[in-house]
């Protein structure tokens, strides 16, 4: 593609296009779909149409403003969906517990509101304090 090093600047944009497209396995959603709230597509492929081509093709503009508002209230979903912890980053436990007995490291062992132990020591840092 590039022969030399001061060529670089050539294939920038299609290298952060790439990488823009590209669906990420932490969150399962392309960095585009994220700020954009629809994935890249080609302009061949556009599925809303531009405020342009609805007065050419002389479609309705409510029509036009009810499909973008849909549209535009997934976003919210979708970030949502993707900033939902997933595999190795979702939480092991959640809930209100007790703190049974403290290790000299920082570890914890904690019991739940009816007494049950939690069978895993817990690191202290992952443990917020709550006051009634």
């Amino acid at each position: 593609m590039v022969e030399g090093s001061r060529q670089w600047h050539e294939t920038l944009l299609l290298a952060l296009m790439g990488y823009r497209t590209t669906v990420r396995t932490s969150v399962g959603a392309t960095p585009y779909l994220l700020v954009y709230g629809t994935e890249a597509v080609i302009p061949t492929e556009i599925e809303i149409t531009s405020l342009r081509i609805v007065a050419e093709a002389e479609i309705d503009d409510v029509e036009w403003v009810k499909t973008r508002l849909e549209q535009l209230s997934l976003i919210d979903e979708k970030r949502l969906a993707a900033a939902e912890a997933k595999g190795k980053f979702a939480p092991n436990w959640q809930g209100t517990f007790i703190v049974s007995r403290g290790l000299s490291n920082g570890a914890l062992y904690l019991t739940d509101i009816e007494g049950k132990y939690v069978e895993m020591a817990i690191n202290s840092d992952a443990v917020k304090r709550y006051y009634v």
